[in-house]
């Protein structure tokens, strides 16, 4: 699968689009946060 085909969504914290992740395949629908960073400063 190429990477423009991967769903995106766009980070709560920062505002800036984020691609799917292998890790992220069973939690997609409560990802919010594109890194840790992001997620500790919400």
């Amino acid at each position: 699968m190429a990477k423009a085909d991967l769903p995106t969504k766009i980070c709560a914290a920062c505002g800036r689009p984020f691609a799917w992740r292998k890790k992220w395949r069973k939690d997609w629908d409560q990802v919010k946060y594109c890194s840790d960073a992001c997620r500790r400063k919400r």
